[in-house]
């Protein structure tokens, strides 16, 4: 089943700019499906995970890549990232638009030759596991529109929904990786064990050497404990016996293959102390629920790791939906000493977005106290709400609404 991806929008415009539009992002996001469903017609596909094709390209790429006298997909380009200097040149004498779409999962090696080799060439976008919107198949919208959607300071008619909904629980348990959200026949547990095996044998061992991959495996799952929290890479290093150098390279591992994500704080002055600490989020909620062991529905909502998980499926949304516009997202969270946080903030156009999260299903005033604080302090052009488990806004405080978890609708 394929469900269109809302960074089609983007590829597309790039392709009119640039020569290479090179799609990353962590392994089985659907990359490949992407770029072959929308442009397979226009483009030839080259797979070069094949060790066939990959060792011919590798051997003669001059005559490898004459064989292809129209536009190209190259696939796994992280497999050869030495070819990216052939690409350079066949691309110099025309620079034809859109030519070349290649795909990778983003590790060092394969960023460090494009941007070497392919600077102010190439367009580089990222494409995360299916969003909310994109499983409910919902129209993009621009950021303005969602913003003003979202955070909207009067509530709805009747307080309607924004939309079509997706179950808090079951989003948490299967998470935006195409094959356990769409398939049903799929066994959610063997399919994040072999994920996780499989990223363990290929991509760190790729990406740098890693003598112990018990201890690795240990500090996934770690990690995993983390998601939603402050980092503390000398505490995670001390409960795994390992250096904080080690913690720190590793966590790069994690960051660069787009596994985690690690949300900065806003440091402009809103109260006497602001944390210098980043917050640490798994980017699929289904692959941190699983390094926890949390296999059903009670086990995920009565546990004591629902709070967390809510805010990194909150958060996590959020990222999706600007990387999908071809964005770098701006968002924060800010930190000013006990009862003073916000966990999201997001900054546009000169405005401020602040956005607490709450796994509760029943909002009250209560839930929206710490917003209210935020906005006394933050002063003009900002706007707050809650997102919590509602299926529709509905107001809390004067100009502060609850809202749901997603961005659907």
């Amino acid at each position: 089943m394929y469900i269109p991806r809302h960074l089609t929008g983007a590829i597309t415009r790039a392709m009119t700019s640039f020569p290479v539009v090179l799609v990353t992002g962590a392994r089985q996001t659907g990359k490949t499906t992407l770029l072959r469903t929308e442009f397979g017609v226009s483009h030839e596909y080259i797979s070069l995970e094949r060790p066939d094709i990959r060792n011919r390209a590798q051997a003669d790429p001059v005559g490898f890549f004459a064989q292809y006298t129209g536009p190209v997909i190259l696939d796994e380009i992280q497999y050869a990232p030495e070819l990216l200097h052939y690409i350079k040149e066949l691309i110099e004498p025309e620079r034809k638009p859109g030519w070349w779409l290649l795909t990778g999962s983003q590790n060092f090696s394969l960023m460090q030759g494009v941007s070497q080799t392919l600077a102010g060439r190439v367009a580089v976008l990222t494409l995360d596991p299916l969003s909310v919107r994109e499983r409910l198949q919902q129209e993009q919208k621009t950021p303005d529109a969602m913003l003003e959607r979202v955070f909207a300071p009067t509530a709805r008619p009747a307080g309607s929904p924004l939309g079509q909904t997706v179950n808090l629980a079951e989003w948490l348990l299967h998470g935006g990786f195409p094959e356990p959200c769409l398939n049903k026949q799929v066994d959610r547990r063997l399919w994040f064990s072999g994920y996780v095996q499989t990223y363990l044998e290929r991509d760190v061992r790729d990406v740098t050497q890693v003598s112990d991959l018990g201890a690795f495996s240990r500090f996934l799952m770690l990690v995993a404990t983390r998601t939603g929290s402050l980092l503390n890479m000398a505490d995670i290093a001390d409960e795994i016996s390992i250096s904080a150098p080690t913690v720190k390279r590793w966590l790069s591992v994690l960051e660069t293959s787009q596994l985690i994500y690690l949300l900065q704080p806003y440091y402009k002055n809103f109260g006497k102390r602001i944390r210098k600490s980043p917050k640490l989020y798994l980017l699929d909620p289904g692959l941190a629920t699983f390094l926890l062991g949390l296999h059903s529905r009670d086990a995920v909502l009565q546990g004591p790791s629902l709070g967390p998980l809510v805010e990194t499926a909150v958060v996590t949304e959020w990222l999706k939906f600007f990387r999908q516009q071809g964005e770098q997202p701006h968002v924060y969270y800010w930190q000013s000493g006990p009862g003073k946080e916000v966990d999201l903030i997001i900054e546009r156009d000169g405005a401020l977005y602040g956005m607490e999260v709450k796994a509760t299903a029943t909002p009250t005033a209560r839930h929206g106290a710490g917003i209210k604080r935020w906005l006394e302090l933050a002063g003009p052009n900002t706007r707050g709400a809650l997102a919590c488990n509602v299926d529709r806004p509905q107001a809390l405080r004067p100009g502060i609404r609850a809202v749901p978890w997603h961005l659907g609708g």
